[in-house]
C-alpha cells in the first residue's frame, strides 16, 4: 500500500509540474498578421529577473536585415532581428502583466498583457492597450 501511495504522489507531482511547464510563455511564438493572416515572424519570450520579455528571432514576410524605420528612440534604423518588441510583463495571478509592447509597422508603444485561454497551452492571448482604452487583442502560437 505504501508503494501504490508513493507511485500515486511522484505521478501526481510530475503532472503538476507538466502542467506548470506547458502553461509559461516562454518559447518561440509565431505572430499572424492582422490584415493578411498571413504568418508574419517568430518571437523568443524568455524570463530575465522574473519578468518575461519577447524579441524577434525570424522574420517570414521581410528580409532579415530589415530595419524599424518608425520606431522611436534608440530603436530607430535598428535591425528588426533581435529587437524586444515586449518587455518588463510580470505574472499576475493566471496572466502576465504590467509590461509594454510595441508594434514595429507603426513604432508606437502600448500597455500589454497575456494569458492562455483555458486548456490551450499552446496559443497565448497577447493585448496591447492604448492609453485611450482602446486595445487589440492576436492570437500567438507557440513553434514546437
Amino acid at each position: 500500500m505504501n508503494t501504490f501511495k508513493s507511485l500515486l504522489l511522484v505521478l501526481t507531482f510530475a503532472f503538476v509540474g507538466n502542467i506548470n511547464a506547458q502553461t509559461t510563455p516562454a518559447g518561440i511564438w509565431k505572430t499572424i498578421d492582422d490584415v493578411t493572416g498571413e504568418a508574419k515572424s517568430h518571437l523568443e519570450i524568455y524570463e530575465q529577473d522574473g519578468k518575461f520579455f519577447a524579441k524577434i528571432v525570424k522574420l517570414l514576410q521581410k528580409p532579415e536585415d530589415t530595419v524599424c524605420d518608425k520606431c522611436k528612440g534608440d530603436k530607430k534604423g535598428k535591425p528588426l532581428m533581435g529587437m524586444i518588441l515586449v518587455d518588463n510583463m510580470a505574472p499576475y495571478k493566471d496572466y502576465w502583466k504590467g509590461g509594454n509592447i510595441m508594434d514595429p509597422t507603426s513604432g508606437k508603444d502600448y500597455g500589454c498583457s497575456m494569458w492562455f485561454e483555458s486548456g490551450k497551452p499552446d496559443a497565448l492571448m497577447v493585448r496591447g492597450k492604448h492609453w485611450t482604452g482602446l486595445y487589440r487583442t492576436q492570437t500567438w502560437h507557440r513553434v514546437k
